[in-house]
């Protein structure tokens, strides 16, 4: 199927290799941040590569106890961002080790 032993053996190190860089890589991305800012800086979010937020800020004025709807969206808005944007940055990230071979989410 491969030809020879010492084809698969190189194919075997290959696949080890992107491994460990998908692996030093994920570590790489968990420590690297997005920042986010919405409504004219009324909200700004910061958060991680994995996911999870570091930073929320809300601007006094933004804080209007008689619109709470607004701030609501604002948040939402900042943290959706944010996700697509730490979405967007493993995907480029991921891209450069596995060379645009498009793999699922879940196989990296």
């Amino acid at each position: 199927m491969f030809g020879n032993r010492a084809q698969m053996q190189s194919m075997m190190k290959k696949a080890r290799k992107m491994q460990e860089e998908m692996k030093k890589l994920q570590d790489e991305i968990k420590k690297k941040t997005v920042d986010v800012t919405v409504g004219g800086g009324a909200v700004s979010v910061v958060m991680n590569g994995d996911k999870q937020i570091t930073s929320l800020k809300i601007a006094k004025d933004a804080i209007d106890p008689n619109d709470s709807d607004m701030l609501e969206d604002l948040l939402i808005t900042a943290i959706n961002e944010a996700s697509r944007k730490v979405d967007d940055m493993v995907s480029n990230d991921m891209g450069k080790i596995t060379g645009g071979l498009g793999l699922p989410g879940g196989l990296f």
